[in-house]
């Protein structure tokens, strides 16, 4: 009988042949990742805990992402004790506002195919896209990582997902990913992991595939993973064949499969206020829009400012109609300057801000107010997440932002 993805990377990192869903074991940790809003927490529990030094400063990242830059006076304090603590423990890998923590995780080679990483925040499946067994944890858990290099898991059971065909024009793997969450339910995959494959996936961008691994926490999913190939070794720097062994067998075990046919997939949104309340935008065209957001560790990146320019080339976005675009890095800020994705975004009368998080988690400009409605390409649409309870939060894909901004209402692209 073979093996999952997950089951083949757990079983190699623990030095097993095999390992069975449900089965706890514990893993040696590759590598781990804390951003500014936790720093404070690791770095106190770490010192409860006892520890007098880290298990291995060089697997540590530390990112500051969510605070900058700051917009609250509280905010100063995570940056001081972050300080504090990369100066004491000999920290070396520290990223002060160079963008997001998903995407310079990848970006920068921490996380590499066959890894197992953690990091301090939901979104941390994002690596699952090279081939990485990554999930997120609690402070308590990050503390005691950084003392012992150590952490247990409960071997998870897999989803399979498979798209085959040409996806429309208008169609991305962010709806992909929204069909799914739909289709299954927010909790629909919980501790479970989806593995994707079929020609539609093999056909994708690495950046693409960051766009489904990071909303697979979205429906529960411990963690979700793409076999590596050409693309993933060239992207993250590795030979292919040190990797080519991560791949689901014919015949290995999985809890249940979901198909679809690319051709038949369509623009789709999550509406207020749930991640999984996805519907066809053909059935909530029209919707007048206040706002539009095109950025975050979901679709931040460079090919997603490239199709939201495409769009926008010669256009104007909606009187009364903010436009907020935030690339996800300052790489890829750079990379967008000089292919002249944000001269036409600007031109549009889109709002260019720096690398970050920024609107995605109700920080710094762009907050909204009660009884307006925004169109956002991150990847929560919760209550009071950009701004007050009241406002309305659509999520969708870079395509159908950039088209619904120019219409002032949501539309396709």
């Amino acid at each position: 009988m073979g093996q999952t993805m997950i089951e083949k990377i757990i079983s190699r990192n623990v030095g097993r042949d095999k390992v069975t869903p449900g089965e706890i074991v514990t893993v040696n940790v590759d590598r781990v990742m804390i951003h500014d809003i936790f720093i404070p927490f690791v770095a106190e529990k770490f010192e409860e805990m006892g520890f007098q030094k880290l298990w291995d400063p060089e697997k540590v990242v530390l990112i500051y992402d969510h605070l900058v830059p700051t917009s609250a006076v509280e905010d100063v304090r995570h940056f001081k004790i972050g300080d504090a603590f990369v100066e004491k423990y000999g920290l070396t890998n520290v990223h002060r506002s160079d963008g997001i923590c998903h995407q310079l995780m990848t970006e920068c080679g921490y996380a590499k195919p066959g890894n197992i990483v953690f990091g301090t925040d939901s979104h941390t499946t994002t690596y699952g896209c090279v081939g990485c067994f990554s999930s997120g944890i609690g402070y308590t858990e990050m503390a005691s990582i950084l003392g012992t290099g150590e952490m247990w898991v409960r071997v998870p059971e897999t989803i399979k997902v498979v798209v085959n065909g040409t996806l429309p024009d208008n169609v991305s793997s962010k709806d992909i990913i929204l069909k799914l969450i739909g289709d299954l339910g927010a909790d629909g995959a919980t501790y479970k992991t989806f593995e994707f494959s079929g020609s539609t996936i093999d056909n994708m961008s690495v950046a693409s595939r960051m766009t489904m691994s990071n909303m697979a926490i979205e429906g529960g999913a411990k963690a979700a993973l793409f076999a590596p190939d050409e693309k993933t070794a060239q992207y993250s720097e590795v030979e292919l064949s040190d990797v080519d062994w991560i791949y689901g067998d014919e015949d290995a075990v999985y809890c249940q499969k979901v198909e679809y046919k690319a051709e038949d997939l369509v623009p789709v949104a999550a509406c207020p206020s749930q991640v999984d309340a996805v519907k066809p935008i053909s059935e909530i065209k029209g919707t007048k829009l206040d706002q539009v957001f095109i950025g975050s560790c979901t679709n931040g990146r460079l090919e997603d400012l490239e199709a939201a320019a495409k769009i926008l080339e010669g256009k104007k976005v909606a009187d009364y109609v903010k436009l907020i675009v935030t690339p996800a890095s300052r790489k890829i800020y750079t990379e967008a300057s000089k292919a002249g994705y944000l001269t036409t975004i600007a031109k549009a009368g889109g709002i260019i801000t720096q690398p970050g998080c920024g609107l995605c988690c109700g920080r710094a400009g762009g907050i909204l107010s009660d009884g307006e409605r925004i169109l956002a390409t991150n990847n929560r649409n919760f209550l009071g997440r950009m701004g007050t309870s009241k406002v309305e939060i659509y999520l969708a894909s870079p395509k159908t932002a950039a088209a619904s901004a120019i219409a002032g209402e949501i539309v396709t692209a």
